[in-house]
């Protein structure tokens, strides 16, 4: 790649992570022709030095390594948005958590448009690690671009040359990772209901000694009020991962209900002014506040 322009569609956490650490070119995201959202996101970009496009064209037609990190719902139709105006010989990257299938119809768009599709399963969560972390490269132009993320300090390598096993990976272990953080929240919000929530941890501790279940149930509360609806649409890709597979996502889909709920719960305002590094106590307990009157009866 002679010429590198980075460009970024979706300008929420992790695209701005990743476009300070890239020092990104330029960005695009629906809220920036949303007259009620659009003023933080542009003067953020503005403080960045990264240029506000006025829609995907515009970033495509100055772009040479087009990153997507958008939500999981939206991950075709970015895809397919690109593809009327990105330039041929040109890099897509696609950061989202989506489906095996759902990134080779992506891939069939941009290809078809002359450009060139890698897609990535991105393994951990981003803000600790910035742009260094950890993810799996796809595709048959994966190891092509693998060089060019390392001169930019990413920590990526390549899975396969096929189309969907990095995705298949990153979907695989979302199951137990966003699992995980549903059931947590579930059980650590009984049991301070039922006021046996010491005793309960201190056996998850005595069966599972290297996790600290007080710090991890806050960070698990704390994340899953903060992204759950990203979450749940990631795990509704999960649950298309597991139908691809031949099976019934039973597990997938009541991960992505839960997450749904805690998202829900944020958007009413219960875990307002909590302020900052809360225990996962104080979100249980303003769960436990916010039930229907009947379920106390």
């Amino acid at each position: 790649m002679d010429t590198l322009r980075i460009g970024l569609i979706g300008y929420g956490e992790v695209g701005r992570i990743f476009g300070a650490g890239l020092n990104a070119a330029a960005a695009w995201d629906l809220r920036f022709a949303d007259p009620a959202q659009r003023d933080e996101p542009l003067a953020h970009a503005a403080a960045q030095g990264i240029e506000a496009c006025d829609g995907v064209a515009s970033l495509c037609a100055r772009s040479t390594l087009v990153i997507s990190a958008v939500t999981a719902s939206s991950t075709l139709a970015v895809a397919q948005a690109a593809a009327a105006d990105i330039q041929p010989g040109s890099f897509f990257l696609d950061l989202n958590s989506a489906s095996p299938g759902t990134k080779q119809r992506a891939a069939a768009l941009i290809e078809a448009a002359g450009a060139h599709y890698v897609e990535a399963g991105v393994m951990t969560s981003v803000p600790p690690y910035g742009i260094r972390v950890p993810m799996l490269l796809g595709g048959p132009h994966a190891a092509r671009l693998l060089p060019v993320l390392a001169a930019l300090g990413m920590d990526a390598k390549v899975a396969s040359e096929q189309l969907g096993i990095a995705s298949a990976t990153k979907m695989c272990r979302s199951v137990m990772i966003k699992g995980l953080e549903a059931l947590v929240i579930e059980s650590y919000a009984t049991a301070r209901h039922h006021g046996v929530e010491d005793a309960m941890i201190a056996t998850l501790q005595e069966t599972f000694p290297s996790i600290d279940w007080q710090k991890q149930g806050s960070y698990f509360f704390s994340r899953v009020a903060q992204h759950g609806k990203r979450r749940a649409e990631e795990m509704r890709e999960v649950a298309n991962t597991v139908r691809e597979a031949g099976f019934e996502p039973f597990m997938a889909t009541a991960i992505a209900e839960k997450h749904d709920w805690m998202a829900a719960q944020a958007r009413a305002g219960h875990f307002a002014d909590l302020g900052q590094n809360p225990p996962w106590q104080a979100f249980a307990d303003r769960l436990l506040a916010a039930r229907p009157a009947a379920n106390d009866a």
